[in-house]
């Protein structure tokens, strides 16, 4: 259920546009025709024990034919895809209890060529200028119609291939465990969590009104999962300088894009504050939880993927 934001909503001028002609504005189901994403993923431990791979030096990677024909890595990914699906039909039966599923069904309204462009987004945002979210008739396009919308579908399918990822890496270095794995997923999820609630606190200690709820949120707080992907996969193909120059590239295109999408969210409302006591330290107020908001992602990708690349 979407929490309520205290105070006024946002007055900024919504850029409005109406969808392709013939084409329903949303909630058609084209989820099963995204792409899955593959190949990529990761995990933080700093509960895990045990010794290496025997023979693997200090930033060796792993050859690209070990990551597919070890014995150990494939089942490591099936348990991991087992896990991946019962979670997600956990989740599903408990939303539909309290959320609309309608409203859900809005933020996985997409098609293969909104995940392909996303994704380059999320790793290539620095050429992109137009930040703004579309609105037709007062109600916000949803994703296959509005490339700045945010979606929940990319952040649930990286989040899968993130824990069939990390299975796999902790089967090729001998550490993998039914356990481990499901440490992995709860401990990413926990995160998760904790990164939303205090957005949404701070949001309402500061009385900052925004237009963002809280699945707006979780797909902010998700896309981190395809900088992480990222990260491990060059972890275990080029060792330890792949992987810190893979964090390094995706933390920076992830800080930006949170930026500059959450500038459009937060720091664009100035207008519905610019009256009363106080509203000269409300841009300030904005702006450090869009800094704060940025610099946590990094934080994040290296807490849970370091000790899956050795």
């Amino acid at each position: 259920m979407d929490l309520p934001h205290h105070g006024h909503r946002a007055t900024k001028p919504r850029a409005r546009t109406g969808p392709p002609a013939g084409d329903p504005m949303l909630f058609d189901d084209t989820s099963s025709g995204g792409p899955q994403m593959t190949n990529q993923g990761y995990y933080n431990s700093g509960y895990m024990s045990g010794p290496p791979a025997a023979g693997a030096g200090a930033g060796a990677g792993v050859g690209v034919n070990n990551l597919f024909t070890d014995p150990m890595a494939n089942a490591a990914v099936m348990y991991g895809s087992s896990i991946a699906n019962q979670g997600k039909d956990i989740v599903n039966k408990e939303i539909s209890r309290f959320v609309s599923m309608n409203k859900l069904k809005y933020f996985f309204a997409v098609d293969t060529k909104y995940v392909i462009k996303k994704l380059m987004l999320l790793m290539f945002p620095y050429t992109h200028q137009d930040w703004e979210v579309r609105y037709h008739r007062d109600t916000p396009l949803p994703p296959r119609h509005d490339l700045n919308a945010p979606d929940l579908y990319i952040p649930s399918m990286a989040f899968i291939t993130y824990l069939l990822l990390a299975g796999m890496a902790l089967g090729i270095q001998k550490r993998f465990s039914p356990e481990v794995l499901g440490l992995c997923a709860s401990t990413a999820l926990v995160w998760m969590v904790i990164e939303v609630f205090a957005m949404l606190l701070s949001l309402y200690l500061l009385t900052v009104h925004s237009d963002l709820s809280t699945f707006d949120l979780i797909a902010y707080s998700g896309y981190k999962y395809v900088g992480m992907i990222f990260t491990v996969l060059c972890g275990l193909l080029f060792g330890s300088d792949g992987y810190f120059v893979a964090l390094a590239w995706s933390s920076c295109a992830l800080m930006y894009f949170i930026v500059r999408s959450l500038k459009m969210k937060i720091l664009s409302s100035l207008s519905s504050d610019s009256m009363g006591a106080g509203a000269s330290a409300k841009p300030r107020f904005r702006l450090y939880i869009t800094m704060a908001t940025a610099i946590f992602q990094p934080v994040i990708i290296y807490w849970l993927t370091s000790h899956l690349v050795r």
